[in-house]
């Protein structure tokens, strides 16, 4: 039985590094729209809504057709704004997928990857994976990595690179293991999503600044899928210059 899967793309106006980032102008069309537009081309979901915090969103949301809903301001994560968006619409969906709002040129097909992770009973929640070939990857903190079981379900999140190779140059890992950099889009099985929200921060979401974490060490199932794409998050203005200045040489 085919699963009701809605996206739900949390966008908030406050910014430290990039205030006002969802309504930033992209060749004629504001990053939310966007990043909208982009997972409406997904047909694994039945839905798509915009969940804001600010009225200036709210309205440009409507201005271009598509369905938002107004959330709390003091949520501290995008997980905690798609709850609200389902208990404030009385979403009878079975998931949702938590939809970057700061990645415009998101694939449908990755949006596909996580719905289909919903196919395996065992799967309260799901992400996606890409196999790390660049040793910057590897060792940058920013760039979490995950190792998983043999039915690609997370065993662990890391800053790290894990796991460690024993007896090993570390430039020389790359060759000797295949490691995993995840791709920070979630969904969440609705149940699910109910009771993470209610968790209290663990002993490791706080050492490693990780909220995936805090659901690996209450137990939860979370499912991998693994995409050979790219993703291009707008994380700061010069972010958004290089991606005008590539939009514009390839016109």
């Amino acid at each position: 039985m085919k699963k009701s899967i809605t996206g739900i793309i949390p966008a908030r106006y406050a910014s430290t590094r990039f205030p006002g980032k969802p309504l930033v102008d992209i060749a004629g069309k504001s990053m939310i729209q966007r990043v909208y537009e982009q997972a409406k081309k997904c047909a694994a979901l039945d839905d798509v809504i915009v969940a804001t915090d600010d009225k200036r969103i709210f309205e440009a949301v409507e201005n271009f057709g598509g369905k938002v809903c107004m959330t709390a301001a003091s949520h501290p994560s995008g997980t905690d704004r798609c709850a609200e968006v389902v208990a404030a619409m009385k979403l009878e969906s079975d998931a949702v997928v938590n939809i970057q709002g700061d990645e415009p040129f998101i694939d449908p097909k990755q949006i596909e990857l996580v719905c289909k992770c919903f196919d395996d009973h065992r799967t309260e929640l799901a992400t996606l994976i890409k196999k790390i070939s660049l040793p910057d990857i590897l060792f940058n903190a920013n760039s979490p990595k995950v190792i998983i079981d043999s039915d690609q379900f997370a065993i662990y999140f890391s800053r790290h690179a894990i796991p460690f190779v024993r007896g090993v140059e570390e430039s020389n890992w790359l060759d000797r293991h295949t490691f995993y950099q995840h791709i920070g889009i979630y969904g969440y099985r609705v149940d699910v999503l109910k009771k993470i929200t209610k968790l209290a921060p663990s002993s490791l979401e706080k050492a490693e600044s990780l909220e995936q974490l805090r659901w690996l060490e209450h137990g939860f199932k979370i499912k991998t899928a693994i995409t050979s794409g790219d993703t291009i998050a707008i994380d700061t203005p010069e972010d958004l210059d290089k991606v005008l200045r590539t939009l514009t040489a390839n016109r």
